[in-house]
C-alpha cells in the first residue's frame, strides 16, 4: 500500500481549518499532518512535517500567502513543497501573484469537497490545476493588462511540435487530450511536456500557461 498524501492547511480561520481537516482525514490515501493560522508557521511546519501538498490561504496576518507560497516553492530552497492556494473570489490578484510565486493552482474555498480532494491528488501526482474555467480567466485577465510583444526569448528553443503541445495546455488540455488531438503517444506527449518545463524552466504547467501569455504566444484575444 502506497504512503498517504500528506496535506498542510494553512488559513487563518480555525473554523476552515478543522472543516478541511475533517474532510480529508476521512478521505483514503489522504492525511493532514499540521495546521497553521499564518504563513511564517506554514513555512515552519512545511520544514518540520514536510506535507506533500499546502492548501495555502492568502491573507493572513503576519505573512501572506503569496509570500509563504514564494518560500515553500523556491526551487532552491530547503523546502519544494507543492501549494494549492484557496481563496474567496475567483478573480483576485493576489491569486495571480501567488502563482507567479510557484504555486500549482487555486480553488475557490466554496469548492465542492470531492473536487478538492481530487485537486490534492491531482498536485501531488505533479500535475497542475488548469481544467477549472476560473484559472484560465484569471490569467487571461492578467495577460490583458500587459501588452505582450513579439514571440521571443525562451520560446525561441522549442520545436514545432512542443509549440503545438504548449497551445493545448494553454486551453486546459490533459495529457490524453493532447495526445488524441495531435495523433501521438501518450509517451511523446508525457515527453514534450517535460522538455518544455526544462526549456522553460518552469516549475509545472500553470507556469507553462503564464509564460505563453506573457511572451506573446498566446493572448487573450487569440
Amino acid at each position: 500500500m502506497s504512503a498517504p498524501v500528506r496535506v498542510l492547511i494553512a488559513d487563518d480561520q480555525a473554523l476552515l481549518r478543522s472543516t478541511f481537516r475533517l474532510l480529508i482525514d476521512r478521505e483514503p490515501g489522504l492525511e493532514v499532518v499540521a495546521e497553521a493560522e499564518t504563513g511564517d508557521r506554514a513555512v515552519e511546519l512545511a520544514r518540520s512535517t514536510e506535507p506533500d501538498v499546502v492548501l495555502m490561504d492568502i491573507r493572513m496576518p503576519g505573512m501572506d500567502g503569496i509570500e509563504a507560497t514564494r518560500r515553500l516553492c523556491d526551487p532552491g530552497g530547503a523546502v519544494g513543497r507543492r501549494v494549492i492556494i484557496l481563496t474567496m473570489f475567483d478573480l483576485d490578484s493576489y491569486v495571480y501573484a501567488a502563482l507567479r510565486a510557484g504555486a500549482s493552482g487555486f480553488l475557490l474555498k466554496d469548492t465542492p469537497p470531492g473536487d478538492l480532494l481530487n485537486a490534492i491528488r491531482i498536485v501531488a501526482a505533479g500535475e497542475a490545476l488548469l481544467a477549472p474555467s476560473v484559472t484560465r480567466r484569471l490569467i487571461a485577465e492578467f495577460a490583458r493588462a500587459a501588452e505582450p510583444g513579439p514571440v521571443a526569448g525562451p520560446l525561441e528553443r522549442i520545436t514545432d511540435r512542443e509549440r503545438e503541445t504548449l497551445l493545448l495546455i494553454c486551453r486546459g488540455f490533459s495529457n490524453s487530450q493532447i495526445r488524441d488531438r495531435l495523433k501521438i503517444t501518450l509517451p511523446t506527449v508525457k515527453s514534450h511536456v517535460s522538455s518544455l518545463l526544462t526549456k522553460l524552466n518552469a516549475r509545472d504547467r500553470t507556469q507553462l500557461v503564464i509564460i505563453a501569455y506573457e511572451s506573446g504566444l498566446v493572448s487573450p484575444r487569440r
